[in-house]
């Protein structure tokens, strides 16, 4: 299997903001919780010319990195790429297939915290003596068993958190993330746990490693009254805008704020997916160009299932966030595991985008958000629904582009 022939004339992004700018990228997250039980490299391989075809700019792969857990996120020697996922060599492989289809491979950059090797202040596991970066306890925060300093974020807690703050430690690791990227191949990142330190810092990598897109991980828990989704959200969204700004605006984030809306908003409660202003009431109501939209990950979804996107409404999901502005993912267990009438549902939404040239700042006019119907068009191209409200544009310039359950897109003749 081989896409040279079809990348021969693509000129690679350099500058890193060049895909922020163009607002057209389509994410796909290559992997799950369970993804390490099954030569996940080689799989990936052999999904490659799928994934490519369908659309995808980017596929953000598992932490590749040496780890004390399978899943890849107790890293400990940063340098060491044979993991649970499959050997180094595979990855190689994997990476320079994936360049050779267009599709970026975006790193899982875990850098909040590190699995010591042997024991020092306290007696804790807080040395990393005897591998590559072999920091003291100076390199581990105070307030999680190290001599270094406060952390500048949440603590991940159990394990050593990394002090950003100290000068060594941000040479060491600016150095690996720019072997990552040159080196290795890696063009994406995104950062894991992006509350446990300053998102200055992020700032400072990525202006030293220069990925052609990066995007933060910045979870914190919507609004709720007890069990009950409060419908103004905006000091959730602007906590994540904050982190946005202050990584000096070079990085998104995934939109945390619009998936907890809708996911809410499907079962019934479609009138959520309009602010009190009348724009969309997540990160892409407000910052679209930094909102990396989607509906499941492997920690809210897959296995673990800690905050899941109700199955029977996945397509709903999909209609609206490949329809609206932002940066919209897509979750591999969505799209190899539900069967091929999903997966070919998701294929025809992303060619609409792709035919219709909607993008992330595409302007976007809310014309109904009911209980049981929303309605919007986007750029003044296509309009969308979903819920079992009926409803269908005016005008005879409008044709149906796909439909499915509980969904449809309409695009101008």
């Amino acid at each position: 299997m081989s896409c040279v022939e079809e990348s021969a004339n693509t000129a690679h992004q350099t500058d890193h903001l060049a895909a922020i700018k163009s607002g057209r990228e389509i994410i796909f997250q290559a992997f799950n919780w369970e993804s390490h039980k099954h030569d996940w490299w080689t799989n990936l391989l052999g999904k490659l010319l799928d994934i490519s075809k369908s659309g995808f700019t980017s596929a953000w792969l598992p932490p590749a990195t040496h780890s004390l857990s399978p899943q890849g996120y107790l890293p400990q020697d940063l340098y060491s790429l044979d993991s649970s996922y499959g050997s180094e060599d595979q990855l190689k492989v994997l990476l320079e297939q994936m360049k050779a289809c267009n599709v970026r491979a975006m790193a899982d950059i875990v850098i909040n915290h590190r699995i010591g090797t042997t024991q020092g202040h306290g007696g804790s596991y807080n040395r990393f003596d005897n591998i590559p970066l072999p920091w003291d306890e100076q390199a581990v925060t105070s307030c999680t068993g190290g001599l270094g300093n406060r952390s500048t974020g949440d603590n991940f807690d159990g394990v050593p958190n990394i002090d950003h703050t100290q000068a060594f430690v941000r040479k060491d690791l600016i150095g690996w993330l720019k072997w990552l990227r040159r080196t290795i191949g890696f063009q994406d990142f995104r950062f894991d746990f992006a509350r446990g330190y300053a998102a200055k810092y992020v700032k400072e990598y990525i202006e030293e490693a220069r990925p052609v897109f990066s995007v933060g991980e910045y979870w914190d828990s919507c609004n709720y009254n007890g069990s009950y989704l409060e419908h103004n959200q905006d000091s959730h969204r602007q906590r994540i805008i904050s982190w946005i700004d202050n990584t000096g605006q070079l990085s998104t984030a995934f939109d945390f704020t619009t998936k907890g809306i809708l996911q809410e908003a499907v079962k019934g409660e479609l009138w959520r997916l309009r602010d009190q202003v009348g724009k969309p009431p997540g990160v892409l109501g407000w910052w679209p160009s930094r909102s990396v939209t989607f509906l499941d990950n492997h920690d809210t979804g897959s296995t673990q299932a800690h905050w899941p996107f109700p199955s029977n409404h996945i397509m709903e999901g999909y209609a609206y966030i490949l329809t609206h502005p932002g940066i919209p993912t897509v979750f591999y267990d969505h799209f190899y595991d539900l069967g091929p009438s999903i997966h070919d549902q998701i294929v025809k939404l992303i060619n609409v985008r792709k035919q219709q040239d909607i993008h992330s700042r595409s302007c976007i006019r809310i014309v109904e958000a009911q209980s049981n119907l929303y309605a919007a068009v986007i750029g003044e191209k296509i309009c969308m629904k979903i819920g079992d409200g009926s409803w269908c544009p005016s005008g005879r310039e409008w044709m149906l582009a796909t439909s499915g359950h509980k969904y449809a897109v309409w695009q101008k003749q």
